[in-house]
């Protein structure tokens, strides 16, 4: 059987990996500026998330949700603690993908409505529901066009309320930050419009905060800036560091029906001891903190490069724009100056490292960026 060809892959194989330090199977060392798309949190094989993972599976790796599993318990009571949402409810599952399905689908049971307003440029998954979302035709198949979606220019909230008044909105999905669109910033104006009028229209708020959220931009969530608070939030990638897991974050708004939502493998035992481990070294090295501060350092001196469009971002999500392709300027960065990044469309670099990067790296990648813009 050979793999089903739907990647385009670089010829590396990376076999070890150490805080944002990456090696391949040739014995070549990187540095990870870009996380395996913005899942390393903590950094590869922490010492600590490795012990937690080991001693779980030394005990239990999997039993299903139909018994007690006091580590989701665990859980919710840290990720709420953290985030600031301790009194919302807490579904687990295994992706963003799935975090976004459910929902979408537990705002339309709420409210019985089935339109559903996005952003252009919105990604938010690649599952029926979730691909629907995304502002992205190539990816959606005639199966998925069912659901009832109305794209709208991102920060216009004018444009918002004349949809919502038509009274068929059921929800309304957007992004932290947008980050496969090219790190697009949503204002903190437009998030305090928005939710003013999901509640003046009795629409459902929907953060997908899967890539900018889990303190990448310098807070636990980018819509913690705008001083609002969704009705759903959606997270995943940097939850357990790597290891498959996504969640939904439910206000008390919402009463739960036994059997309204389900999964075989979410809140596992072994995903819910590597996403407590994650929160315990989030806290303990003060990576929220630290996102801050060195993303503000590479913003500060990004902004001093000739032949930059744009800087976007906060914290350690951010896109570097440009006006023509960064194809090879990407392609120098990794194959000449060994360091990975990622990129959104033809002319933008996306840096989304682990939230350890340190000072020192941060100044390592300037002096590798300068070389190659020379």
């Amino acid at each position: 059987m050979k793999l089903f060809d739907v990647y385009q892959l670089f010829n590396i194989e990376i076999v070890k990996g150490k805080g944002c330090q990456i090696w391949d199977a040739d014995g070549n060392q990187y540095l990870d500026l870009y996380g395996g798309h913005a899942v390393i949190s903590v950094g590869h094989s922490h010492p600590a998330y490795i012990a937690a993972i080991t001693e779980q599976i030394n005990r239990l790796g999997f039993y299903s949700n139909y018994v007690i599993n006091g580590l989701q318990q665990q859980l919710a009571a840290k990720l709420g603690l953290a985030c600031g949402y301790d009194d919302y409810f807490l579904f687990l599952i295994n992706t963003g993908a799935e975090a976004n399905e459910n929902a979408l689908k537990l705002a339309s049971f709420h409210n019985r409505k089935k339109r559903v307003v996005s952003f252009r440029q919105s990604f938010h998954g690649r599952t029926s529901a979730a691909v629907r979302v995304t502002d992205n035709p190539s990816i959606i198949a005639p199966v998925n066009e069912g659901l009832q979606v109305t794209y709208l220019p991102l920060n216009d909230a004018d444009a918002v309320e004349t949809e919502l008044k038509k009274g068929d909105v059921s929800s309304v999905i957007i992004e932290g930050i947008q980050g496969v669109g090219g790190i697009q910033m949503v204002t903190n104006e437009f998030l305090c419009e928005l939710r003013a009028l999901c509640t003046k229209y009795e629409v459902v708020l929907i953060l997908d905060e899967i890539q900018s959220g889990y303190g990448r931009t310098g807070q636990f969530f980018a819509h913690q800036y705008a001083d609002i608070r969704p009705d759903i939030i959606t997270v995943a990638k940097g939850i357990a560091n790597g290891f498959p897991m996504g969640a939904v974050l439910i206000s008390p708004l919402f009463k739960p029906v036994y059997g309204m939502l389900g999964t075989t493998f979410g809140g596992n035992h072994l995903a819910c001891a590597a996403a407590i481990a994650v929160l315990d070294i989030m806290e303990k090295e003060q990576l929220i903190e630290n996102a801050r501060k060195v993303g503000d350092f590479l913003a500060n001196e990004l902004s001093r490069f000739a032949g930059i469009k744009e800087i976007r971002g906060r914290g350690l999500m951010i896109g570097i724009e440009f006006e023509e392709s960064v194809r090879e300027i990407r392609n120098k960065l990794l194959f000449e100056e060994k360091v990975f990044t990622g990129v959104a469309g033809a002319n933008i670099i996306r840096l989304l490292p682990p939230l350890c990067l340190t000072m020192a790296e941060a100044e390592d990648f300037i002096v590798c960026f300068r070389k190659v813009l020379q």
